[in-house]
């Protein structure tokens, strides 16, 4: 069965050291993430096969949604639940064409909604935005507002918001109609991981009590 988009996104940091990185979302996977995304462009093929291997096994484990940034091949190769696409990569259709019909794809739109038409076009899964706020994993990301969230709810796909967003951010994203937000230094970063994921993870169950 597909799996769908929502909480949670914990997107992975470039580590060389699988241990460290294991552990690290291990943590996050115990503090509520819902997706977990491999991201790692600086490691050789060896590596990359190898850490989104464990990362797999650990989301399966955890009933995690693990998806893989970029290489639809890798996502392939490792059985993951799917693949988050950007601008400069393979397209919706290609993706498709190697994993089949029960793989999420995701795909980067930036603060572009004529981007997500596009992707929802062509068959995405889902569709996300950003940077919502200043990122220090990308500080020369274009800036995407609420407002777009707002709009991109005309797609019925679950939305997701990625860029700067902390625990004390989050909420406003989640309120202008973000589905799921995808997070880095905020939680992989934080002295106390698990704590810091759990503060996100609460903010999605508070704003569906509401």
């Amino acid at each position: 069965m597909r799996r769908t988009i929502s909480g949670l996104y914990a997107v992975t940091p470039e580590l060389a050291d699988s241990a460290l990185l294991r552990s690290k979302v291990e943590a996050v996977l115990r503090g509520g993430a819902r997706v977990v995304q491999y991201r790692n462009k600086a490691a050789d093929q060896r590596l990359r096969h190898e850490q989104a291997l464990q990362i797999a096994r650990l989301c399966r484990d955890a009933g995690a949604c693990f998806i893989v940034n970029d290489s639809i091949e890798l996502a392939h190769d490792v059985a993951a639940d799917g693949v988050h696409l950007g601008k400069d990569d393979d397209g919706v259709g290609a993706a498709r064409a190697l994993l089949g019909p029960g793989k999420l794809i995701g795909v980067s739109c930036y603060n572009q909604l004529w981007r997500a038409r596009d992707a929802v076009a062509q068959g995405a899964d889902y569709v996300a935005f950003g940077s919502l706020f200043p990122s220090p994993t990308k500080p020369g990301a274009v800036t995407a507002s609420r407002d777009l969230l707002r709009a991109a709810k005309e797609f019925s796909l679950p939305i997701v918001a990625i860029g700067g967003i902390t625990p004390d951010n989050a909420a406003g994203l989640i309120e202008a109609g973000a589905d799921s937000v995808a997070v880095v230094s905020a939680v992989f970063d934080a002295p106390d991981i698990e704590r810091a994921a759990r503060r996100i993870a609460w903010l999605f169950a508070e704003h569906s009590e509401s």
